[in-house]
């Protein structure tokens, strides 16, 4: 497979960087390449049933994304493509999971995490899909699954000391978004919808979104789609003490997703408007290089 690089370009660190991003475009069903700059764009995939995230395995030459489906018809699926977008495949079919958000990859575990909207369940697979499992599960049935708090949408994880972090949006615009952490695995003789060792560690946010883990500076940046002046916004807090998130990118139009590229000390943001944002991980130097683009989703930085 052949993949373009960007030409070497200096990062506000003054490290050497060269990377691709890759967007989803919820609106056009399709995933799009390009360069940090938003450059030498190419569509790879098309014909995708609602993208929502998305995650690259370098070492692997693989693309995998969430399929949202249509979801009263419970038809949500996980897709895996070579880095070109050749090779698709299905690897967790439609109805294995409900309404599959944000994905994270743990490389050195071998699994994929995501979130399930209306299934409300944290889950994780094998990178081949096989061996999947509920981590957690914040309601079931129709008549919990009206409950939008209950609705799980964005996931990092903390391999180091094995957590997994996740977004509860809440009602649209509702103040009533939170964000939860666990263990990666449930303790013994606990279940999915029974677990000892759930932490609530912020309530009361607009609503929150996407997820990602600064674990050189054990930071948390999340994206809030909800009304300003705390939504709209990319935040971050230390995940070790006790601190108050901190704002640092406003006036976003209903914003979704966000990767990071520590070493180069930047963030890209998408938002539902079209628009994809980079800024410094502080929120300095934040520069809109992409609009108009259709509803965009899920986002992700790597080095190729």
């Amino acid at each position: 497979m052949s993949v373009v690089q960007e030409p070497r370009t200096k990062a506000s660190s003054g490290a050497t960087r060269s990377g691709r991003l890759f967007v989803l475009e919820l609106s056009g069903d399709r995933i799009h390449a390009m360069n940090p700059d938003g450059s030498d764009r190419k569509t790879i995939v098309t014909d995708c049933r609602l993208p929502d995230g998305i995650v690259v395995d370098v070492d692997a030459g693989h693309i995998y994304w969430t399929n949202m489906g249509v979801p009263n018809l419970n038809d949500g699926s996980i897709e895996r493509a070579d880095l070109d977008g050749k090779n698709r495949s299905v690897i967790v079919p439609q109805g294995a999971t409900h309404t599959p958000k944000q994905i994270h990859l743990d490389n050195d575990g071998g699994k994929l995490y995501w979130c399930d909207r209306e299934g409300m369940r944290v889950m994780r697979a094998n990178l081949d899909g096989s061996q999947l499992e509920t981590l957690v599960e914040a309601g079931r049935g129709d008549q919990d699954s009206r409950d939008q708090t209950r609705w799980c949408v964005g996931i990092t994880i903390d391999p180091k000391l094995g957590k997994i972090y996740w977004t509860q949006k809440g009602p649209d615009d509702g103040g009533l978004g939170r964000i939860f952490r666990a263990n990666t695995d449930i303790p013994k003789g606990e279940s999915p919808a029974n677990r000892y060792d759930v932490e609530l560690l912020f309530d009361q946010l607009p609503e929150p979104m996407d997820l990602e883990l600064d674990l050189t500076h054990r930071l948390l940046f999340w994206t809030d789609r909800g009304d300003p002046p705390r939504g709209n916004t990319v935040n971050r807090v230390p995940i070790d003490k006790k601190a108050v998130p901190e704002i640092l990118i406003t006036h976003l139009m209903e914003g979704i997703g966000i990767t990071l590229d520590v070493p180069g000390n930047r963030m890209f943001v998408t938002d539902f408007a079209g628009s994809v944002y980079s800024a410094d991980l502080d929120g300095k130097n934040e520069r809109n290089f992409l609009y108009a683009q259709g509803n965009l989703t899920g986002i992700t930085y790597v080095e190729v």
